[in-house]
């Protein structure tokens, strides 16, 4: 499934800064816009499948998924 985050960035006393808006802790800082940008990339990725993996522990046992549109 293809999803899209948005990546609030701005140029700060010389580094560059963003954050994920839409996932909470997920920001990064780096010396380029590209570098920063693929470093919010990955870091998106492991607090997504960190969040999931807590999840399926919490969930336990018999359990359904049900894919939500919103």
């Amino acid at each position: 499934m293809h999803r899209e985050y948005t990546a609030l960035i701005k140029e700060d006393a010389g580094w560059w800064i963003g954050w994920i808006e839409e996932i909470p802790g997920v920001n990064c800082q780096e010396a380029t816009r590209e570098d920063l940008i693929e470093s919010l990339r990955v870091t998106l990725r492991e607090a997504l499948e960190l969040n999931r993996q807590e999840a399926l522990g919490a969930a336990g046992e018999a359990f359904e998924e049900e894919q939500i549109a919103v």
